[in-house]
């Protein structure tokens, strides 16, 4: 007769397991990330170049839930350029400047494809 005799619980392969799989779905976000990064800076309307070269992006992580932000740290006088590039804006003298939707177009294929590859994730099971 084979038996067998187990003490403890498997808590720590458990923690390590949950650890894993969330560190898989950041660094498939990280990649994404570096996509969308790429897509606005070349898609930003460029004068001194300044704005397009402040793209960047953080991954976040709270109550089970991950979150992939776009910013751009191109901040004058208290105003993002990047947004007044995106709707427009008054001029001083009166006037306005026609804004141009860059940032949508650049970004929407980065995000299909992030749900393209979700969709194939849950559906894989």
């Amino acid at each position: 007769m084979i038996s067998f005799r187990q003490k403890g619980d498997f808590s720590k392969i458990t923690r390590y397991l949950i650890q894993a799989k969330e560190s898989s779905k950041i660094k498939s976000l990280d990649k994404y990330g570096r996509m969308g990064v790429a897509a606005l800076a070349s898609a930003t309307p460029v004068d001194s170049g300044l704005t397009a070269k402040s793209w960047h992006y953080d991954i976040t992580e709270k109550n089970g839930v991950v979150r992939l932000n776009f910013r751009n740290s191109n901040i004058q006088n208290g105003v993002p350029i990047a947004i007044i590039l995106q709707y427009g804006h008054a001029t001083g003298t009166g006037g306005w400047v026609e804004g141009r939707d860059y940032i949508n177009p650049a970004i929407q294929p980065i995000f299909d494809e992030i749900t393209e590859n979700a969709w194939k994730e849950v559906t894989r099971l």
